[in-house]
């Protein structure tokens, strides 16, 4: 059995930082203990200079099954101001996610449900295994899956999204891929050399570049198109003045 003090693994290795749900016993669900130590750990990498990606993982089969049964008696239980308490958890847990300068990678393999498959969705980057399956089974039990619809509504077109957050069904890696929830999929055999390669491509990118674009992809969200390029026009200019810029025109410049 998984000690409850050790339930999330937090390491640094190189260039990115890898955090590992570690309840395999009870397939990585979701718990409060564990939502805060995503946060925290999050926020620990993202003060690592070295670190370029955080690479999210679950250990076992299974990347994530949801929230457990303790948690799911809990909001059986709590009253309408215990519950917002609780749901907003969540959702800071998400918005520190999407408001992170460095990507977040999720390495998805077995299952992710439920709040497992929204904090899947949560991350920049999705890499699935073959093996893996998705869903949001929550209507299942009279349940809604809410503050995910915010972010799938923004991943995949708008008839796939109600599709899968009311029918309650899984789908596999390759179904999810071709929707646009996954980047990529890799071999089960190969899966966890695929990811390390994968993240490790971050190297040969500017940290700052990076940053700044994940800030702009997600902030011009919902603006009109004249106000996009107006955004785009302020973000063009302080990367041209960044150091790593500099440096890109100078070493440019010398091959030349």
């Amino acid at each position: 059995m998984t000690d409850e003090s050790n339930a999330l693994l937090y390491s640094v290795e190189d260039s990115f930082a890898r955090i590992t749900l570690n309840r395999p016993e009870k397939r990585n669900a979701l718990n409060d203990e564990l939502i805060s130590a995503l946060k925290a750990s999050i926020i620990a990498a993202a003060r690592v200079e070295s670190v370029r990606v955080i690479l999210i993982s679950g250990a076992g089969p299974d990347f994530c099954s949801g929230a457990d049964l303790s948690a799911l008696q809990k909001i059986s239980q709590a009253s309408v101001t215990e519950n917002q308490a609780d749901a907003r958890s969540l959702m800071e847990l998400f918005s520190l996610m999407r408001q992170t300068a460095m990507p977040i990678v999720a390495a998805v393999h077995g299952k992710a449900l439920a709040g497992g498959c929204g904090l899947a969705s949560a991350c920049d980057i999705v890499l699935a295994s073959a093996n893996a399956r998705f869903g949001y089974p929550e209507v299942k039990i009279g349940f809604v899956p809410a503050m995910v619809t915010a972010i799938l509504r923004r991943n995949v077109a708008e008839k796939r999204a109600f599709e899968l957050l009311t029918r309650g069904t899984e789908i596999g890696a390759e179904e999810a891929r071709r929707i646009g929830f996954v980047n990529h999929v890799f071999s089960q055999e190969s899966f966890e050399a695929e990811v390390t390669a994968y993240v490790r491509g971050f190297e040969q990118t500017s940290k700052s570049a990076v940053a700044l674009t994940k800030e702009l992809l997600y902030e011009i969200d919902g603006m009109t198109f004249g106000d996009a390029l107006a955004t785009g026009v302020d973000v063009n200019v302080i990367a041209r003045m960044t150091e790593d810029a500099q440096k890109g025109i100078a070493s440019f410049l010398k091959r030349e």
